[in-house]
């Protein structure tokens, strides 16, 4: 498999295409624009269709349409623009259609502005929409995952005939990497579940609102229940004898990795714990770790923490949980072995 030097978003558009996805509907925002970009052009080439929406309100009901028909179909946007789409994803759960979402985070609420950021966790993990629905929401660290992550996240929406979500940030979609390309995957539209109108005199089954399916609240817990099970990711490192244990995604995680080496070389016991999977969130790690740790510390590029409630509830106040928290700036590893130092100072 040959590598090829592409932006994080340029890879991600193109590995949706060699994934099957033959629909994009979306409207531009910085700084995932490339994404609608590169789509602009590359989804003709296969036979697919593109169109920029005039509003997100517009094409997420695009994807809506384009994936009761069957189709691979997403959309993606950031900040604002992501906040638009959160009804039609609510009702893309509740006809139990398989879509993908891409969120590009920026940072601040509101406008907020183009500078990198983590802002968007809640949203993300806590729904966002109305109703009783979960999302399967991944977190790439580099141009190569959003390459991996985004065929998952196709697969793995066709598997729970649910929305999934790509969960990126403004570093690792504008950064450059060599990234090794999948092949070229074709996906049958023709799905048992796809409207396809009348064929042999006789409709083929519509989709449907889940409010009319019997036993419809044990039937959606176990549905979400199983993918809460089944599909917990994380990477660890060095996690086994840490004395205090760094929990960061995306672009943090990048900056946590070099902070544990170089508290390594000092003699300092620090681990990272990575998360993958953001929803679900990756209980099942916490069982790897040290049990004599003595705290855990959350790095995130926000102005308020997030993620630490999740790290709180899965380690289960075993030990502290504290934030490391960034804003829209990337701290530098020196600055998170300083703050791992002092915690480590206080619980002698």
């Amino acid at each position: 498999m040959s590598r090829k030097l592409m932006k994080g978003n340029d890879a991600l558009a193109e590995a949706a295409v060699r994934a099957g996805c033959r629909f994009f509907g979306g409207y531009p925002i910085t700084p995932q624009s490339e994404i609608l970009e590169y789509l602009s052009w590359r989804l003709p080439e296969v036979d697919g269709t593109f169109v920029q929406a005039e509003s997100e309100l517009s094409g997420v009901n695009m994807v809506y349409g384009a994936a009761a028909a069957g189709f691979r179909a997403m959309t993606s946007s950031s900040g604002p623009g992501y906040s638009l789409l959160q009804e039609g994803i609510s009702y893309i759960a509740s006809a139990e259609l398989p879509a993908v979402f891409v969120n590009v985070q920026r940072y601040g609420s509101g406008l907020g502005d183009i500078f990198q950021a983590q802002s968007d966790y809640w949203q993300a993990t806590r729904g966002g929409g109305h109703g009783d629905y979960r999302m399967l929401v991944f977190a790439p660290a580099s141009a190569q995952e959003s390459v991996d992550l985004i065929a998952l996240a196709f697969d793995k929406a066709d598997e729970y005939r649910n929305p999934t979500m790509i969960l990126s940030d403004a570093s690792i979609a504008q950064m450059m990497e060599p990234v090794a390309l999948p092949e070229m995957h074709e996906h049958d539209p023709n799905a048992d579940w796809a409207v396809r109108g009348k064929q042999g005199g006789e409709f083929k089954r519509v989709t449907s609102t889940m409010y009319y399916i019997d036993d419809f609240d044990t039937y959606i817990k176990n549905k979400y229940d199983t993918m809460a099970e089944n599909e917990q990711r994380w990477e660890s490192v060095q996690v086994e004898d840490a004395d205090l244990i760094l929990v960061a995604y995306g672009i943090s995680s990048r900056i946590c990795k070099e902070a544990v080496e170089s508290a390594r070389s000092q003699g300092i016991k620090l681990g990272l714990l990575r998360p993958i999977t953001l929803w679900p969130f990756p209980v099942k790690a916490f069982a790897e770790i040290n049990p004599e740790v003595k705290a855990f510390l959350s790095v995130e590029l926000s102005s308020l923490p997030k993620m630490e409630e999740d790290v709180k509830l899965a380690c289960g106040m075993k030990a502290p949980v504290e934030t490391f928290l960034g804003g829209a700036n990337i701290p530098e590893s020196s600055a998170i072995v300083e703050r791992a130092v002092s915690i480590l100072k206080e619980q002698r």
